[in-house]
């Protein structure tokens, strides 16, 4: 017999006194949400033409296929790098309150907006065997409180039904990549990531999670690590584009 779900008697009470406030404007909304219709209105979605590679936008009225010239003359090592949205205003304010603010209950807006990647062309229909966050260094992490690439990975695991697995750790604690320009990027990460021990990719499909894309170098480097390891493939998705 169907039975109703059980509900917490308190909480209408705490509805009733701390009611949901929008995370950008504080105005009121539904308990379920997390932005105003308003204010969710306003995150900027990345929308053709943009590089097929990294995702950056372009102005312009390209209409085929292109990689941008910052793809076209350097290897990365992922298929291709898929951001939903720009990492500007709105989404911008929210990742930072979420990645520095402790505000842990923002992930799930966050992966709303990752979710929507899998819609893309060059991720959708494709058969991923494994979800895979980027790691942080153990100090980070302790630093932080969280990995955040990992709390959105599970989300994105679970409302997709694939499996998750942190088949990556970084072994070499590095600066943070903000003030660098892409070439000191890619030095700043040699050799700070491998495979976990007792970890097998061999044969697998890969779909590498990180909340923010900036100049790919950070997933690219967690690619070729685990293409060394025998992956057929590597997609990644991100939340925002920088």
């Amino acid at each position: 017999m169907f039975k109703l779900p059980r509900v917490n008697p308190l909480s209408g009470l705490v509805s009733l006194f701390y009611p949901a406030l929008c995370a950008i404007c504080s105005e009121p909304i539904d308990s379920q949400a997390y932005l105003c219709p308003t204010c969710k209105a306003k995150a900027p979605r990345i929308k053709p033409p943009f590089c097929s590679t990294c995702s950056e936008p372009f102005d312009g009225h390209i209409t085929e296929v292109f990689s941008c010239a910052n793809c076209a003359h350097r290897v990365l090592h992922f298929e291709a790098a898929v951001a939903a949205y720009r990492s500007r205003g709105v989404v911008r304010k929210i990742m930072h309150q979420f990645k520095y603010g402790q505000q842990i209950h923002l992930r799930r807006p966050i992966a709303d907006w990752l979710n929507e990647t899998l819609q893309d062309p060059r991720l959708e229909g494709r058969r991923f065997d494994v979800v895979v966050p980027v790691p942080l260094h153990p100090a980070r992490k302790r630093e932080r409180g969280f990995n955040q690439a990992e709390l959105l990975a599970e989300l994105l695991s679970a409302r997709a039904g694939l499996r998750m697995q942190e088949l990556l750790e970084r072994i070499r604690y590095t600066t943070t990549q903000t003030a660098f320009d892409r070439a000191e990027r890619i030095e700043n990460l040699r050799d700070a990531f491998r495979l976990r021990k007792k970890r097998d990719v061999r044969g697998l499909r890969v779909l590498l999670i990180d909340d923010v894309l900036t100049t790919g170098s950070t997933l690219s480097e967690c690619a070729r690590v685990l293409k060394a390891a025998g992956a057929i493939s590597v997609h990644a998705a991100t939340a925002a584009r920088a």
